[in-house]
């Protein structure tokens, strides 16, 4: 089996480090993010690779820098890896490090490369409403993922998937597939495909776009906002200077809402001068839907200002919101 040094930090990477050391891999160190403050008590809590690690007695490092940093690279020298596997460790590693291994460094990235290269890959595929997504595991070069791939395994994106459950079934196909190379790898029979100029990528999301804009985006992308940021920080909009939180929402036609609420077709040739953002339906009984520049947002689930994530059935029991009231 293969002498291994994992570094990785999030339960994505947790997945991995768990199939490789069922699979018998010796790990000789596990290479993680420092602990963070978290909570109200802002508690140091360790990271998913960590704590499993320390479950199972493993050499741990937690640098707070990989680069320009002669103690660390000297430390995994002496280890003497035939691999390194990075699976979302959060650092750009130098070419000292990833030099190291007799085999090469290994990572799994969240994505059919050379699309979405970068720190995002799995929220930008929701993000941008993205049939099919998938895994691909790639030798390492100091570049952005751009080095060689190895393996690719490719998985269809549901209509309604949020981020979070997208980045869970991920994790466990890009366990899988990290094993399967592994083997490869040390059989010798792993293959090494270039990657083409044809890439995008997938930078850091930013608190910014989360806000919906009523007023420029249809419909499907504003339920693709709501899926993409869920469950990282939520999109939100404001209803009488108050913020709420959009969970999870449906799109649905004209047509759709006049079949749930028949009183609405007399209004119905009044639908396209309505300003989107406009609560068209609110009851706690059957929901809350709102105008859309091309359809309707039907709402599944919200977050009021300093309240828990609910339905919105129990949102309006104990919040009103006036039909003909605006969203912005």
């Amino acid at each position: 089996m293969l002498k291994i040094v994992f570094m990785g930090t999030p339960d994505f990477a947790l997945e991995s480090l768990k199939a490789i050391y069922e699979a018998g891999h010796n790990i000789e160190a596990v290479v993680t993010n420092i602990d963070k403050p978290k909570g109200r008590g802002m508690k140091m809590v360790s990271s998913p690779v960590k704590q499993f690690a320390e479950e199972k007695n493993l050499k741990i490092y937690q640098p707070q820098k990989v680069r320009n940093n002669p103690e660390f690279i000297e430390e995994i020298k002496k280890i003497n890896p035939d691999v390194i596997c990075v699976v979302a460790y959060g650092k750009i590693l130098p070419k000292e490090l990833l030099d190291i291994p007799k085999l090469g460094a290994i990572n799994v990235h969240g994505s059919l490369l050379p699309q979405y290269r970068g720190a995002a890959p799995i929220q930008w595929a929701v993000l941008n409403g993205d049939k099919t997504t998938g895994i691909t595991t790639m030798y390492m070069d100091e570049g952005m993922d751009t080095g060689d791939m190895i393996l690719k395994q490719e998985t269809k994106i549901g209509e309604n998937e949020t981020t979070g459950e997208l980045w869970e079934r991920l994790a466990k196909i890009g366990a899988d597939l990290l094993v399967k190379t592994l083997e490869m790898v040390e059989a010798g029979t792993a293959p090494r495909e270039k990657q083409g100029a044809d890439f995008s990528l997938a930078p850091m999301l930013d608190k910014e776009m989360a806000k919906i804009d009523w007023e420029n985006k249809k419909a499907v992308e504003i339920k693709n906002l709501v899926r993409g940021l869920n469950p990282i920080m939520g999109a939100y909009s404001f209803l009488n200077d108050k913020k709420i939180k959009f969970w999870k929402v449906e799109v649905i036609d004209e047509k759709e809402l006049e079949k749930e609420f028949p009183e609405l077709t007399e209004y119905s040739y009044k639908m396209k001068s309505i300003v989107s953002g406009t609560v068209l339906f609110s009851d706690s009984k059957k929901g809350l839907y709102i105008k859309a520049n091309d359809g309707i947002i039907k709402v599944l689930e919200v977050q009021g200002e300093n309240a828990k994530k609910m339905s919105i059935n129990d949102f309006l029991r104990g919040n009103k919101i006036e039909v003909g009231s605006i969203f912005e």
